[in-house]
């Protein structure tokens, strides 16, 4: 229940903000829903322990991805002075 909550809260950010940070935080509760749902299954494989496994591969994918989304939203707000997605309509050199 927590998983599909943060995951309702993620999606509803992504679609109804128009700002490039809160966007990216409602892609990290979307994260954050799909690693603590891997752990919760993660208890009906007790020999293997996969799901915590998986869940670990996430967090460092989810701080890699981070880390590059901040990077193009810091060139972005370079170049236009926005960061608003709505507001960035071309992408010249």
């Amino acid at each position: 229940m927590v998983g599909a909550g943060l995951f309702c809260i993620g999606l509803y950010m992504i679609v109804s903000k128009h700002n490039a940070i809160q966007i990216l935080i409602g892609i990290e509760l979307i994260l954050n829903a799909a690693i603590l749902n891997l752990v919760a299954f993660g208890k009906y494989d007790r020999i293997n322990n996969g799901g915590q496994m998986f869940a670990l591969f996430a967090i460092v994918l989810a701080a890699a991805t981070t880390a590059v989304a901040l990077a193009i939203i810091l060139n972005v707000y370079k170049q236009y002075k926005t960061i608003d997605p709505g507001q960035v309509d071309n992408l010249k050199d």
